[in-house]
């Protein structure tokens, strides 16, 4: 991704710079126009701005305060961008080392996967001062096209953290889905369409992340309609998947968590505690 990200900037003004352990990963931007950095401090020396995106934090730790990184140039870069998803402490601690130096550091992950880097149409979420963020906002527009300040620094890793929570938890859901389908002798190939085709019209997960907080929901709530609704056909849908599993001997965990959180993930009542619940009841049901 920071290959395809950088080559956005070739022939930008100011020049690029690149380094990168793989002399390999780095020869096509050469080969474009930027100018080869054989250390990171070297590739950084009186820069304005100096992008990261290596594996986690031991590699943030080193680039920017090992023997040979960021933080021993001369003359010190104006501004540290960390790309990579790392811990937030890594962030903060790397900016407490940095503000004495008079170096900014921006935590600032993207979002989007190789596609989006080559695209230039990532997402990156930022944390930092606001000085350091309205500088670095125009050279990171060359391959993002959303660009959010969440905040102070540390701020811009934990919307990734929780960004990727999703992600994550999302592909352990289609693995569940996929074991249904499976018992159930469908073609998971065509059910995988029907799932992509489906998730580009509606926005997928996104789709409901309406309000500006998780607390309870009251019914003069402007969402409360909304969302009562999209939880009546969840509850249902979930509970004739649950079912059908039980029909099938197929562990659904994710499941059963699913649809006894379904509701008040959404901020309304716990299950069955509302006039508005559907579905299949269950066994003890009167």
């Amino acid at each position: 991704m920071g290959a395809a990200m950088a080559s956005h900037l070739v022939g930008v003004e100011g020049g690029l710079s690149v380094c990168d352990v793989s002399g390999a990963a780095v020869e096509p931007l050469i080969e474009a126009g930027a100018t080869r950095g054989i250390t990171p401090a070297a590739t950084a020396a009186g820069r304005d701005l100096v992008s990261i995106m290596v594996l986690d934090d031991a590699q943030v730790i080193d680039v920017i305060s090992g023997a040979e990184g960021i933080l021993t140039a001369t003359p010190l870069p104006s501004i540290i961008a960390i790309h990579s998803t790392i811990s937030d402490a890594t962030a903060i601690a790397m900016a407490e080392l940095a503000r004495p130096l008079g170096v900014a550091i921006l935590d600032a992950p993207v979002s989007g996967g190789f596609m989006g880097a080559d695209a230039g149409s990532l997402a990156t979420m930022v944390g930092g001062t606001d000085e350091a963020f309205a500088a670095a906002r125009p050279v990171f527009a060359h391959w993002a096209e959303l660009i959010l300040h969440f905040g102070e620094v540390g701020s811009g890793t934990r919307a990734k953290i929780a960004r990727n929570l999703l992600h994550f938890i999302s592909f352990t859901a289609a693995a569940e889905a996929q074991r249904l389908a499976e018992a159930s002798g469908l073609n998971l190939r065509r059910l995988a369409r029907v799932v992509r085709h489906t998730d580009a019209i509606t926005g997928g997960a996104g789709s409901i992340m309406l309000r500006d907080t998780t607390a309870p929901m009251e019914p003069d709530d402007d969402w409360y309609e909304v969302l009562t609704h999209v939880r009546i056909l969840g509850e249902k849908d979930l509970s004739l998947a649950v079912a059908l599993a039980e029909q099938l001997g197929v562990e659904l965990p994710l499941g059963r968590v699913a649809l006894e959180c379904f509701g008040p993930g959404l901020g309304l009542s716990a299950p069955g505690s509302g006039p508005e619940r559907l579905g299949p009841p269950s066994e003890d049901t009167p």
